[in-house]
């Protein structure tokens, strides 16, 4: 099938060439012109035959909003709008309300992989009426990873963000419990090999992961995590997932707790904010401070 992809940052770049691996003709849009395929978003629209399916990969908010709010000028009765960018979910509310007065359809998408989904696949979570996930299906088939699990058509237009925010909040709440236990072993006199320890866990053990894997990559690389400051930011989903927690009076102290580590970390340089720090840099390839 056709696609036309606008943002081709860090996560949209790989997914063009993800895609393509696939078969698919993915026609990219970017405002840096040197990985752009075309040069405006008319243009993109008019490569492509109907009905359109463009995904827009550009930071939530304002971006996604303009965005948006130009593509609904563009396009035409039939085609399907998709947002893989980290929306909030009462956003994809009001966005599939103005494109549906069009004829426009409207998915949201969750996508988590960052920086490995290219070789690894991403793992979607998308929402929106059926009609209009079949015809974005076989770009959902080409990002997905190999094998059954990894894409879920969540529920209702706003769901795919929801469950990715969801996802983010215990994502925070992981990264804290084993940023917490470094620290620990750090501290003691008794523990010769921190690094080693957390490489004894990634077999075994019911706390191996990925997120542990990452850790243990991030200590081979600094073994004391000394050449960062211990400063993480938060995306904003982290925060979203603590609202809906009050909203809905679901508790949440985990990845409560979690969120206002982060906060404290930019008041001191925190220990284990530099592991924090760390395993963003590894998933996700987010920019770490250095000392």
């Amino acid at each position: 099938m056709e696609l036309g992809l606008v943002g081709l940052g860090k996560m949209g770049g790989n997914m063009r060439e993800r895609i393509r691996r696939a078969g698919h003709t993915v026609i990219g849009y970017d405002r840096n012109a040197d990985v752009a395929d075309v040069h405006s978003l008319e243009e993109l629209v008019g490569k492509l035959s109907g009905p359109r399916v463009v995904w827009v990969m550009v930071p939530a908010g304002e971006p996604t909003q303009s965005t948006i709010d130009r593509l609904a000028e563009l396009l035409e009765p039939g085609d399907v709008v998709v947002d893989g960018g980290n929306s909030r979910w009462t956003d994809d509310e009001r966005h599939a309300e103005e494109l549906a007065a069009k004829g426009i359809g409207f998915v949201d998408c969750g996508v988590s992989g960052g920086v490995w989904g290219l070789e690894n696949g991403y793992a979607l979570m998308y929402g929106g009426d059926a009609e209009n996930v079949a015809k974005v299906q076989p770009v959902f088939d080409a990002l997905k990873p190999e094998g059954d699990f990894g894409s879920v058509h969540a529920g209702k237009v706003g769901a795919g963000h929801f469950a990715k925010m969801v996802h983010n909040g215990i994502e925070y709440a992981m990264m804290q419990a084993y940023a917490e236990g470094w620290e620990l072993l750090e501290k003691v006199d008794s523990v010769e090999n921190v690094r080693e320890v957390f490489r004894s866990w990634q077999e075994g053990t019911v706390i191996r992961s990925w997120l542990l894997d990452l850790a243990v990559n991030a200590l081979d690389e600094d073994e004391h995590l000394d050449a960062l400051r211990g400063y993480a930011q938060d995306s904003g989903e982290g925060r979203w997932t603590v609202e809906a927690a009050i909203d809905n009076a679901v508790p949440l102290p985990a990845i409560t707790a979690s969120l206002f580590a982060r906060f404290a970390s930019r008041q001191e340089d925190s220990p284990q904010m530099k592991m924090i720090a760390a395993l963003r840099n590894q998933f996700g390839g987010h920019a770490v401070e250095k000392k």
